[in-house]
């Protein structure tokens, strides 16, 4: 799997990268040493997994990942430990102190090389069956099951680890990533707004331009949803004429 370092401490850096050559099933393609230089090495390299400092100056872990649309795998390394419940609630793979124990970043890598085979089979099955907004899917929340029409989705939500699924009047939430639902979801259909959220295009109402050369569309229950500067220009680019 391809993986960045960043960290605003070059020594750190090379030492995670020391650590790392005993893995060989992770390629190191590149460090930062800082936010804005991180999201470019996103976009060019496109790396599997990210080992990310928190605290940076100027721009934070958090405030970087924020910035983008399709998150990599993160496993957040710091020096301190205040910010572990946030860590996951950003849905980070692992969070790492520092000094870094060899024994659990060894373990942070199997937690990841897990996830990667589980999403690789999944996105495989996926391949030959797109679902349209004919098809049904089945969600089971709790006790709960329903058998939905995909037209009547009008909004997949991440939260975590979980998507919430909006249809009718309910909002159950189904252990799976945005990542994998939008490898199964027809494009034509349905649109991914943000790192957040996919919304079924048949359910906007009204769009108008929004901060930042952005977007915010408003759903036909009165849900608004924001529409990031990136995923903008790709929207105007596949739906104009």
């Amino acid at each position: 799997m391809k993986a960045l370092v960043v960290d605003d401490e070059r020594l750190a850096r090379k030492e995670l990268m020391r650590l790392l050559e005993k893995h060989p099933e992770v390629e190191v393609v590149g460090e930062a040493s800082n936010g804005p230089e991180c999201i470019e090495l996103i976009e060019s390299k496109e790396p599997d997994l990210v080992f990310l400092d928190i605290q940076m100056p100027g721009m934070s872990g958090f405030d970087m990942l924020a910035e983008l649309d399709n998150v990599p795998e993160i496993i957040f390394v710091t020096a301190y430990d205040d910010y572990a419940i946030r860590a996951f609630e950003v849905n980070a793979l692992d969070y790492l102190l520092k000094p870094i124990e060899e024994e659990r970043l060894a373990g942070a890598i199997a937690k990841v090389t897990e996830r990667f085979e589980r999403e690789e089979a999944f996105v495989e099955e996926a391949k030959n069956d797109l679902l349209s907004a004919s098809d049904r899917i089945f969600i089971k929340d709790g006790e709960k099951c329903w058998f939905v029409p995909l037209e009547e989705v009008r909004l997949f939500e991440s939260e975590g680890n979980y998507v919430r699924v909006w249809f009718r009047d309910f909002k159950p939430l189904i252990l799976r990533s945005l990542n994998q639902l939008d490898e199964r979801l027809d494009p034509k259909q349905f649109f991914r707004t943000s790192r957040k959220h996919i919304v079924n295009l048949s359910w906007i109402d009204d769009i108008e331009p929004w901060f930042n050369g952005g977007l915010r569309c408003t759903l036909k229950d009165g849900k608004e949803i924001e529409v990031s500067r990136r995923q903008a220009a790709r929207f105007k680019e596949i739906k104009s004429l």
